[in-house]
């Protein structure tokens, strides 16, 4: 999912991709749905219930996805992952750009009239899956739409709490033999590997 829409030439000349629109329509929290959503279409992450895991550390086309992979949330909850992606620098960056746009007002960072007919713009093109506009609930497989919706209303002070329990849960898990001698070397990620002991 790499750029999609292009701006008016009677706008700013800036090219808008899929998760600038996304965060355009809602935000942070948008954007952590769409690239849940797009990873699970590819087959790049599982979505069973609450917990989701990265089975394809190499799908990842975007920075966002890529974050998402690299979070490997193998064993975590599905909001646990949401909670820490929305506030991941490859996510900031989309707001601050969109600012420097125009596009958002640095205040609130809500949409501003010219965002808002970028918005409009993006949607009457038809190229955009329609998750993107209206959020999970449009998203066709039930499975997948259940649970991202859940996962994205979770108060945000449960989210912070299901961050610490992954990670407690990753630091005692079955793989901890493996990831102990790299995690403190990468920065406390671990590899989204299927157990063969490959890290970053």
């Amino acid at each position: 999912m790499r750029t999609l829409f292009r701006r008016p030439a009677t706008t700013a000349p800036q090219t808008l991709d899929v998760y600038d629109i996304a965060y355009l329509a809602g935000g942070p929290r948008r954007v952590v749905e769409v690239a849940l959503v797009a990873l699970s279409e590819r087959g790049a992450v599982t979505l069973r219930a609450t917990r989701v895991r990265a089975v394809d550390e190499q799908a990842g086309g975007h920075r966002v996805e890529r974050a998402l992979l690299a979070l490997c949330p193998r064993g975590r909850s599905t909001a646990a992952v949401f909670a820490a992606l929305r506030a991941a620098p490859e996510v900031e960056e989309i707001g601050s750009r969109l600012v420097a746009y125009g596009l958002l007002a640095r205040s609130g960072r809500r949409p501003t009239g010219t965002g808002r007919r970028s918005l409009e713009e993006a949607r009457h093109e038809g190229v955009l899956p329609h998750y993107v506009f209206d959020g999970p609930a449009v998203v066709p497989d039930r499975r997948v739409r259940r649970a991202v919706g859940e996962a994205s209303s979770a108060p945000s002070g449960l989210g912070k709490r299901l961050v610490r329990m992954g990670r407690a849960l990753d630091d005692t898990g079955p793989d901890s033999d493996h990831d102990t001698g790299g995690s403190a070397a990468s920065g406390g990620h671990h590899s989204c590997g299927g157990g063969g002991g490959g890290s970053d």
